[in-house]
């Protein structure tokens, strides 16, 4: 196996660790992923330092206290309207001390991508994220991945950059993965299982599906997300995305991925192997132990989430996927095999439909049977075709244009 994602072979960056904490960038930084990633940096001084930040412009006092605290050189944001107030807010902070550099503009984060440092943490969400993994691999830093949707929209992109050890995902998903193939050699992995929470409706038909609203659907029972993740997990959507993830960083066909529903999201994932054992990744749900892992990969970072508490009883359950009320996981199967431009199809067109949803403008079961046909209306890509960056953007565009007016229907 060729994989990108590979826990035995350990990339070694261009920007080697200085005598002092780890170098990082960090983008996204006011979302949930990056605010979690800085309270473990915080946390842990000795280990690591962030020399710059990237967010999107419309959180500017968070990401200006962000910036002071971690005393970082260079602040990015995508929104060039939010710069006078970032500024006006950093120098409310540094009392007269140096401020950090300013960046603006849609290309903000991919120049902060590829600074000089160790590794580069990709916490924005969506496929905007593309370009900044891109420049963070061709600049030869480590990648530590959250943002699934660069490395699913453009995988071919991804992989002809990427040395094998060079991406560390944070997904909880695959990092379970992650840890789990350390167990054995790639020849003996039989199957990845990457297990589903189910999100707040499952058990429920695809009538009574039909029936739920946005509030319904923002309410996941054990984790705390932004509302397009959110919905994602409600519709399966986000499982449909790490089993396409998964394919790609491991290198494991689809039809040697299996998704389980395991409500108390404890296991994150496992490995079978062909003598029969199966590995799996358990911790309590706390996105602070992957993103340490990922940032601090080969070590572990002491402390960085709870632990299971094996003195009070606890069972775990897990359940077959009902494929029928939530066909995403399948549908995306299909895209990935497709290639090429189709899973960023696949993708804008749910982002788009996922809006719908929350404006009351489209059922939940709408969603999922929306994107199907956009992408059926794609289509397979032609044979022997090379992706480019513009291929994806393209393609995007017109999934998002075709989402809305089948939206509107």
């Amino acid at each position: 196996m060729n994989s990108l994602a590979h826990p035995q072979l350990r990339f070694t960056p261009t920007v080697r660790d200085p005598e002092g904490p780890r170098e990082l960038v960090v983008l996204g930084s006011t979302g949930s992923i990056g605010t979690q990633a800085i309270d473990v940096v915080l946390r842990n001084p000795d280990r690591f330092a962030v020399v710059a930040l990237s967010a999107a412009g419309g959180r500017v006092e968070l990401l200006a206290e962000q910036a002071v605290a971690l005393g970082v050189h260079t602040v990015a944001v995508a929104d060039e309207a939010a710069v006078p107030a970032l500024r006006a807010a950093l120098e409310a902070r540094a009392r007269g001390g140096a401020l950090p550099r300013i960046l603006a503009g849609p290309d903000a984060a991919t120049e902060v991508a590829a600074l000089e440092c160790h590794s580069v943490l990709n916490g924005i969400t969506g496929s905007i994220g593309l370009r900044p993994t891109l420049a963070a691999l061709e600049a030869g830093r480590v990648l530590v991945l959250a943002n699934k949707e660069s490395l699913i929209v453009g995988g071919p992109l991804v992989k002809a950059l990427a040395a094998p050890g060079q991406i560390v995902p944070v997904d909880s998903e695959h990092t379970a993965i992650f840890q789990a193939l350390a167990g054995g050699s790639r020849a003996e992995v039989r199957k990845l299982v990457v297990t589903a929470s189910g999100g707040p409706f499952r058990g429920r038909s695809r009538e009574e599906l039909a029936k739920v609203t946005p509030q319904d659907a923002l309410a996941h029972p054990t984790w705390a997300m932004g509302p397009v993740i959110t919905i994602n997990s409600a519709t399966l959507v986000n499982k449909g995305l790490e089993v396409i993830e998964a394919h790609l960083l491991y290198d494991v066909p689809f039809d040697r991925i299996e998704v389980v529903v395991h409500p108390q999201s404890v296991v994150h994932s496992m490995v079978e192997f062909t003598d029969g054992s199966t590995l799996a990744q358990a911790s309590p749900p706390d996105m602070r132990m992957p993103i340490s892992l990922g940032i601090g990969w080969p070590d572990r970072v002491a402390d960085s989430a709870p632990a299971c508490d094996w003195t009070k009883a606890a069972t775990w359950e897990f359940f077959p996927l009902d494929n029928e009320a939530f066909p995403a996981v399948e549908l995306a199967r299909e895209v990935g095999t497709l290639g090429g431009t189709a899973p960023a199809v696949f993708n804008a067109a749910n982002e788009e439909c996922v809006a719908a949803f929350l404006e009351g403008r489209l059922a939940f079961t709408g969603i999922v049977d929306t994107v199907a046909k956009v992408v059926a209306e794609h289509g397979a890509p032609a044979a022997g075709t090379t992706l480019t960056v513009e291929d994806v953007l393209h393609a995007e565009d017109w999934a998002r244009a075709r989402a809305r007016e089948l939206a509107a229907g």
